[in-house]
């Protein structure tokens, strides 16, 4: 058996970053590796302005540790790109508003995460995967067709209600602060 360098490369790149989307997940979910767990997560998601804030952290710590163990695995490949690249929208849009460049706090990293997800589940999981020791059953154009439709109209819905939340609880402070400085409160 010959070892092919590109399917090598996937394997890597799979295994890279989908170590890192599980790492992630489970901060969200169990609070391994430092992680808030479900209680924390559900907190943060709430500040963020994503609600209802437990199903969403819940969503977030599955998209993240589900995606990257199926992108490891080599399983499912275009539904596992579609999932990373969905969840890492809703990320990106809680970075946006501080720029590009993580080291100030913007999306630069989740963009790279969800942007490698996307490009996994189009290429295809490669040799040294599940996908192809089951002959691609759950590796069909249909399905990356389906998911990533899927994916994007998830993640539009979650981002645009997040959108509007978030105006709102800012519409709602600029009154409550233009109250007490009417009060003489201040």
């Amino acid at each position: 058996m010959c070892l092919n360098r590109k399917d090598l490369g996937l394997l890597a790149l799979r295994s890279a970053v989908g170590g890192v989307l599980i790492a992630h997940g489970t901060q969200k979910l169990f609070g391994w590796f430092g992680g808030g767990g479900l209680e924390g997560t559900t907190q943060a998601m709430d500040h963020m302005g994503f609600h209802p804030a437990r199903e969403s952290a819940l969503a977030a710590g599955v998209g993240e540790a589900g995606g990257g163990a199926l992108l490891v695995a080599g399983l499912a490949t275009p539904a596992a790109g579609a999932v990373v690249a969905g969840t890492m929208a809703g990320a990106v849009s809680v970075h946006a508003p501080a720029g590009f460049f993580a080291m100030s706090g913007g999306y630069e990293y989740p963009a790279l995460l969800g942007a490698t997800g996307l490009a996994i589940g189009l290429a295809g999981p490669g040799r040294y995967s599940l996908d192809h020791l089951t002959g691609h059953v759950f590796d069909r154009p249909w399905v990356g067709v389906l998911a990533f439709v899927a994916s994007a109209a998830g993640a539009y819905g979650v981002v645009a209600r997040r959108r509007h939340l978030v105006r709102l609880r800012e519409e709602r402070a600029a009154v409550e602060a233009d109250e007490q400085e009417g009060s003489g409160l201040s």
